[in-house]
């Protein structure tokens, strides 16, 4: 028997759709991790097995990768494969600068070093994702596991000192235990509320001895693909200056970033 689609699985799944007939024979791309992209990695094995369509892939966590040869997909380490023409991920939030925050499944540093191995990068979203400023959904921090609290008493003052409305933080766990990266590192979640200037608590945060990286990905994403509820996707294209005026509505569900 089967299952109705959640509303959310529904704009999840038209937003990879959408994304996956980007893709051509070819192409080197990058497959991020996370809910949206599993759909993303569905879409694309149907189209290997339906279509002979030929691709390398690099993905982006042991989870993606178990699932693309589960899916008929050929796959590539970073280093087997090079420099890559298109990565495809999800995102926790994305703002109205295409800035991000990713890594609520726990591979926001092999997703960074690929997404920026990239050409391109394209996220693909449901609607719940899009937000005025960042900040509401917490932010990962991948650290070492060797001195952890010291890492983390540093974060905290660094924190204090940076735009934001809150600094809780939490080690990231799962079933009792704290929870370990495909690296054997670990994840503090920053609780920040929001997020007055992403760039420079970016920057900020890799400063500090035993983070290894943050889950804040500024301007690297140049396309956004929201998927809707109703199982339609519309394509947001980044303007040249995302500090501009933004562009007005293109035909065939494309516009630029801050049409109205």
């Amino acid at each position: 028997m089967s299952t109705v689609p959640s509303p959310i699985d529904s704009a999840k799944h038209a937003a990879a759709e959408r994304a996956s007939t980007l893709i051509a024979s070819g192409m080197k791309v990058g497959l991020g991790t996370g809910s949206t992209a599993t759909f993303l990695v569905k879409c694309l094995g149907e189209r290997v097995r339906s279509e002979g369509l030929d691709v390398v892939c690099v993905p982006t966590s042991s989870a993606t990768a178990t699932l693309a040869r589960e899916e008929g997909i050929r796959l590539a380490t970073l280093d087997e494969a090079g420099w890559l023409d298109l990565t495809i991920d999800g995102a926790d939030e994305f703002d109205p600068d295409f800035n991000l925050i990713k890594g609520a499944g726990g591979a926001l540093l092999q997703e960074k070093i690929v997404a920026t191995a990239s050409d391109r990068m394209i996220v693909i979203v449901d609607a719940s994702k899009q937000v005025k400023t960042l900040g509401a959904f917490p932010l990962p921090v991948e650290v070492l596991g060797f001195g952890m609290g010291a890492t983390k008493a540093l974060l905290k003052k660094a924190i204090k000192i940076q735009d934001v409305d809150g600094g809780r933080i939490e080690p990231r766990c799962r079933n009792g235990e704290l929870f370990t990266t495909d690296e054997g590192n670990h994840i503090l979640d920053l609780h920040l509320n929001r997020i007055g200037n992403a760039r420079d608590l970016a920057l900020a945060l890799n400063q500090i001895p035993g983070i290894v990286e943050n889950g804040l990905f500024i301007g690297m994403c140049d396309t956004i693909i929201l998927g809707n509820v109703d199982g339609t996707a519309e394509t947001i294209m980044a303007s040249n200056d995302m500090s501009e005026t933004r562009g007005s509505k293109c035909a065939g569900g494309v516009r630029l970033a801050g049409a109205e």
